[in-house]
């Protein structure tokens, strides 16, 4: 499987690369985000959601499961869902998959069964206190277009 990696220095150039990454997303987009505490999730996804016009501050959905923000162009949809490792429940996840918006999910090994065949994983390594090596492993043929679009573009070349 070809991956993408993109080295960011400073958290806000982790949302300038989410930004645009949001940039190129539509309706039933499926995000994993995988990392230690502190790698930088919340910050990815803060920054996808500046790129969609979300006005809401976004913070991480650790208690709540799913947090939805529809004030966006698109829908963006939240989910932290480390408290599903040990249950069984259908919480509707396919309704959020292949919805009206753009779904990223943390701690997806959790729910790998439900998830979508193709969706686009997110890696975030934490190297130093500024430093992180975001790892794209796109699945499915429109994620791979995507990414070769998004490293394509000369302001994303580190």
């Amino acid at each position: 499987m070809k991956e993408f990696t993109f080295v960011s220095h400073s958290a806000e150039q982790t949302m300038e690369f989410a930004k645009s990454i949001a940039a190129r997303l539509h309706c039933g987009t499926v995000l994993t985000l995988e990392g230690d505490l502190g790698a930088g999730k919340t910050t990815f996804t803060k920054g996808l959601a500046l790129g969609l016009g979300v006005k809401r501050t976004v913070n991480s959905p650790t208690f709540t499961i799913i947090k939805e923000y529809t004030d966006g162009t698109l829908p963006l949809y939240h989910m932290d869902v480390y408290r599903l490792e040990e249950s069984d429940e259908d919480l509707g996840f396919d309704e959020y998959f292949h919805g009206d918006g753009i779904t990223v999910v943390e701690w997806a090994q959790f729910i790998e069964e439900q998830l979508p065949e193709e969706l686009l994983h997110i890696n975030i390594l934490y190297v130093n206190e500024n430093e992180r090596k975001i790892v794209l492993e796109p699945k499915g043929n429109r994620y791979i277009d995507l990414c070769k679009e998004l490293f394509e573009d000369e302001s994303i070349s580190n």
